[in-house]
């Protein structure tokens, strides 16, 4: 059974603690780091927002992401796939 940690991270200045597989802990940490950027990027751009508007325009940024991510592994999918079928398609029509 993998080592678990029990770690506190700070998300726009929200304390909230996690339970986590030790081996996560530095992509966890990167990822908090990562977020606070963004949000705080989006609080100097946008001045007028409260920080939650920024957290959840940083949210939408990254969704956006991975939605384009996940597309372009099914799209790499499909496309590995089809060659498969047309390269059997070839070898039988030899």
């Amino acid at each position: 059974m993998e080592e678990t940690l029990n770690i506190t991270v700070l998300i726009a200045g929200r304390s909230y603690p996690l339970k986590i597989k030790a081996s996560d802990e530095h992509t966890i940490r990167k990822i908090v780091k990562d977020v606070n950027e963004k949000v705080n990027s989006f609080q100097l751009t946008y001045t007028q927002k409260d920080k939650q508007d920024c957290l959840s325009m940083a949210l939408l940024t990254y969704a956006v992401e991975l939605q384009k991510a996940r597309q372009s592994k099914i799209d790499q999918d499909i496309t590995d796939k089809i060659q498969h079928i047309d390269s059997l398609l070839s070898s039988v029509n030899e």
